[in-house]
């Protein structure tokens, strides 16, 4: 592989046009450090405005470490994958402590914060500081498979840590944070998953999946378990003008609030029973629909049903909310829907009082 030249193409490539991203405009550490994490599971497209809320609301690391975790969670939602939220206070709060507010500038330094792994390590250090280290995502993990024609597994430990040393090879000296940019922008726009457009890329001739034919093979992975399915039962429960919601302290969606979630109890008597070993006595009202969310391993089935309560007993971990606390708490996508519809219960319960 001529590295040299393989970097000058795509450079030129990259210099030529490429996508126009706000954090493409910054070489901020804290700036790139957030887009990082955002983009670790979610479109460019789709990151832009929570991007940009993000910072409205904490615009420098130490405004991050301050705000209560309930804030952070808050601006986080709708991005899903709350843990890297979270890992962002942490990592925040030890910047402040250790760092004096400002990020380290090593991958070395930056990967032992919590949540920044390898390759969130490397795009921070070659963007910001010029670090000659290559930032390995799926992107690049494609790009570098079909590059060097990598027919193995790449889940195999040791397939991952060759394609790790192909990429470090490839890192020029100088402009480093364009070259990693650039790298991001060949794996998002030509050298796709399924159909690639080899016809469209500026290093198709150093491509030996292009010249064999079957670079729409490549990455070789192996099949990911089929995703389990939970029925779950989602009571909404008013009392007046409050509906009952629970902070979960389960790992899934920790830290967030949800309506009561029972698995298995899908049916009126069922979340009644539920709710009843829970603490509360509610009487049933009526169902509410269904709605569906897809998790990385796991799918939930919901179905939605409305509870009256004549009074609100103070349950652990519970709150009762207006509609404007509905609104400002931080509910996961996943409660889209029974957020809606309890919002449409409070509505209807304040339309119809004396």
């Amino acid at each position: 592989m001529d590295t040299t030249l393989f970097a000058r193409s795509l450079l030129e490539w990259y210099d030529a046009g490429h996508r126009e991203l706000p954090w493409r405009r910054t070489r901020d550490p804290y700036r790139v450090w957030i887009s990082e994490i955002m983009l670790q599971q979610t479109r460019a497209e789709t990151a832009i405005s929570y991007y940009e809320r993000f910072l409205l609301c904490f615009p420098h690391v130490r405004a991050l470490a301050d705000a209560p975790e309930e804030d952070v969670l808050k601006a986080w939602e709708g991005l899903g994958y709350y843990s890297r939220a979270r890992n962002l206070q942490s990592a925040a709060r030890r910047i402040v402590s250790e760092y004096g507010g400002e990020l380290p500038a090593t991958s070395a330094q930056l990967r032992e914060l919590p949540g920044i792994g390898p390759y969130t390590a490397g795009a921070i250090a070659s963007i910001c500081f010029g670090e000659r280290v290559a930032a390995v995502d799926g992107n690049v993990e494609r790009v570098v498979s079909r590059l060097w024609g990598v027919r193995e597994d790449v889940s195999l430990p040791p397939v991952r840590r060759a394609i790790a040393a192909h990429a470090q090879s490839l890192v020029p000296p100088e402009r480093t944070g364009d070259f990693t940019n650039a790298m991001m922008e060949l794996g998002a726009t030509v050298c796709v998953p399924g159909a690639p457009r080899c016809l469209m890329c500026p290093v198709r001739e150093l491509c030996d999946a292009c010249a064999r034919g079957d670079a729409q093979d490549l990455p070789v992975k192996k099949k990911a378990k089929p995703q389990r399915v939970q029925h779950m039962g989602v009571a909404i429960v008013r009392c007046g003008g409050r509906v009952l919601l629970r902070q979960r302290a389960e790992r899934l969606l920790g830290g967030l609030w949800v309506f009561p979630l029972f698995e298995d109890a899908t049916q009126p008597e069922e979340l009644s029973r539920a709710l009843a070993e829970a603490g509360l006595q509610a009487a049933y009202d009526a169902p509410l629909g269904e709605a569906r969310h897809v998790f990385t391993h796991i799918i939930w089935e919901m179905a939605l049903h409305a509870f009256v309560c004549p009074n609100a007993p103070e349950l652990p971990d519970c709150r009762w909310a207006d509609a404007q606390t509905l609104r400002a708490l931080p509910l996961p996508t996943a409660m889209k829907a029974a957020r809606a519809a309890a919002l449409r219960l409070l509505d209807e319960w304040e339309e119809g009082m004396p």
